[in-house]
């Protein structure tokens, strides 16, 4: 029976001794398009459905090919049994041998995996699918991941890649305390910012159970070539603002500053080298970077060289604003177009100890700049204000409303125009309160606060490089620009949330002292100051406050007795001559609530505005 079975399987040709040849020619027609198909470049320990596709697509074609050779050339072919049985063979084997392999791996993984961090992924999507395969196939990860949570009900109780989907996002507080969960994973990039803060804030209100959280950036700056386990990142504080980043038009940016010379005083700062960024994505003809402190400057320039090389023509200056004949030569030298002021002491408990120095820099250094901006004809000067330049309780803050006024005594009296912007604190800048916390929390604590009702308005750095630029395009007569920089924020719930998204838990890992107000420090910040002139502008996001002009000679009088009062050197006579001459500056003590009052946002805020404005246009 054998012979039988054999003689009808194997035709005369290829039974008298020349079945050999045929499976070697077989061998090299399918090894020929397993390398057309590049199956020997797939990496099978990532292996999915696409490489095996390919693998069976490489051996169909390769078995076509030896039929078509061996009937034409050698004329004689193995029968349609043998040759299936043989094709059967050998894909069960070549996918055999890579199952084995990724099985092996997989096991060698798994006992690796025992020392590895427990953790679960929210977001059973595409990203948080491609990094559960992205950690589990990398033997270097410190993750093991234990299951989903997906607000999809369809998939809760599956499992992808043997990981449950244990439930929704509502059911993490409940299943995680009975989980040996550490850390979690927010994976769903698309989710809009607002949705991102509400489960931020859900995660942040497991009091009782110690899990660090860890998110995938947004889907605009997630990096299509890096493998996205590798783009998890902390917490950032810009994730807890619950509202989306401040996005401008950039195109009016494009019409003032495409082909002009542009200064940035204290362009080495956190806030001035982020406008430097920004400024030569807009192809500026030369960008001049002014700065005190030549480290900084240092930095900014050879960031800027590395990315623009020689596309981009910079400059950098180590100069004093407070050295008129220095800004002078500056200003003569280069001849600006543009100059955007950011340079300032800007530190309250510091410039409170030492007005002096703030009045020597911010005022009449910026005295210096306006004045050889009108002299030298420059288009557009933009002063950095700030929302302790309102109603005022700090030297600092009384200086900037002074540099508000000098810019304001220039309107109709100068070509150039004039115009200032504030905001609010500035979320990883020099001295903000952001970058300390996440310091104390990585030393264990304390975390430190000044006092639990503070509250603030917060914006990146980023959005207000943006502001600042967005403002320059619309600035025409001399505007104080505002952003609306939504709700404020409560200082002692970012600490605690902070703590909390670190994997702490808030007065008993990680305690939260109150160490008492700062000098000049005021419970509240105010972006307006009470006035009904406020307008909208074409942006929703930015007003504009027309306040009460100051003439000349008001100017040059406050200035007068300001300078008389430095000149006696005397920090007590200078902080006397700054309320005499900005009448809206008080002590702490008289605008802050009793200890035990709550603090409220204040009345005069960007949202009350709006009605304010569209009030006065029904009028």
């Amino acid at each position: 029976m054998a012979r039988f079975s054999l003689r009808y399987a194997l035709p005369d040709a290829v039974g008298q001794g020349k079945l050999l040849p045929h499976l070697l020619l077989l061998y090299v027609c399918t090894v020929v398009f397993q390398i057309a198909f590049h199956t020997y470049d797939s990496l099978w320990r990532y292996a999915e459905s696409r490489e095996y596709l390919s693998l069976l697509m490489a051996a169909f074609w390769g078995f076509c090919v030896y039929e078509i050779i061996s009937r034409a050339v050698i004329r004689s072919v193995m029968s349609f049994v043998l040759l299936t049985a043989i094709a059967s063979v050998w894909v069960l084997g070549m996918l055999l041998m890579r199952f084995t392999y990724r099985v092996y791996r997989n096991q060698v993984m798994h006992r690796r995996g025992s020392h590895r961090l427990p953790v679960a992924i929210i977001g059973a999507g595409a990203a948080g699918v491609q990094l559960l395969g992205e950690l589990q196939s990398n033997a270097d990860s410190r993750y093991q991941v234990q299951c989903f949570f997906d607000d999809d009900r369809s998939k809760v109780g599956k499992r992808i890649h043997g990981v449950e989907v244990k439930g929704t996002i509502r059911d993490i507080p409940t299943r995680l305390r009975a989980m040996d969960i550490r850390q979690i994973i927010v994976a769903i990039p698309s989710i809009s910012e607002e949705r991102r803060h509400e489960i931020l804030k859900e995660l942040s209100g497991l009091d009782r159970v110690k899990v660090k959280v860890s998110v995938l950036p947004s889907t605009m700056d997630l990096i299509e070539q890096k493998p996205i386990g590798a783009q998890l990142r902390d917490i950032q504080i810009e994730d807890l603002l619950g509202r989306e980043p401040v996005r401008l038009d950039s195109k009016p940016v494009d019409g003032y500053l495409e082909g002009k010379v542009v200064m940035v005083t204290g362009g080495g700062g956190s806030i001035g080298s982020e406008l430097c960024r920004q400024i030569a994505k807009h192809r500026p003809k030369q960008l001049v970077i002014v700065d005190i402190y030549e480290n900084n400057a240092y930095d900014i320039q050879q960031e800027l060289l590395y990315i623009y090389k020689n596309k981009l023509d910079l400059a950098v200056e180590i100069a004093s604003i407070r050295d008129g004949e220095r800004v002078r030569q500056l200003f003569a030298h280069y001849r600006p177009d543009v100059v955007f002021h950011a340079a300032a002491h800007k530190h309250v408990p510091l410039m409170e100890q030492s007005p002096q120095e703030a009045v020597r820099n911010n005022v009449f250094g910026t005295l210096n700049l306006v004045r050889a901006a009108d002299e030298y004809g420059v288009g557009k000067f933009i002063q950095i204000s700030t929302d302790k330049a309102v109603n005022p309780t700090s030297v600092m803050g009384a200086t900037k409303r002074l540099c508000e006024m000098i810019l304001q005594s220039m309107r109709g009296r100068s070509k150039t125009t004039f115009a200032a912007v504030r905001f609010g604190n500035v979320l990883g800048s020099n001295g903000s309160v952001v970058p300390l916390f996440k310091r104390q929390i990585a030393a264990g604590g304390p975390v430190t606060i000044t006092d639990k009702r503070i509250i603030r308005y917060f914006m990146t750095i980023p959005e207000a490089a943006q502001l600042v630029l967005q403002a320059g395009a619309m600035a025409k007569q001399n505007e104080l620009y505002v952003l609306d920089m939504g709700q404020p924020v409560k200082i002692l719930d970012l600490a605690e949330n902070l703590i909390r998204l670190s994997g702490y838990v808030p007065y008993r890992d990680i305690q939260i002292v109150e160490t008492g107000l700062r000098p000049g420090e005021k419970l509240y910040e105010e972006l307006l100051v009470a006035s009904r002139d406020i307008e909208k502008t074409e942006n929703d996001q930015i007003f504009v406050e027309r306040q009460p002009g100051i003439t000349p000679e008001e100017l040059r009088d406050k200035l007068a007795v300001l300078a008389a009062a430095l000149d006696q050197n005397n920090p007590g006579i200078i902080r006397e001559t700054l309320h005499q001459v900005v009448p809206t500056f008080h002590e702490p003590e008289d605008v802050n609530p009793e200890r035990g009052e709550e603090v409220k946002a204040p009345e005069v805020a960007v949202e009350k505005a709006v009605g304010v404005a569209c009030g006065s246009a029904a009028q």
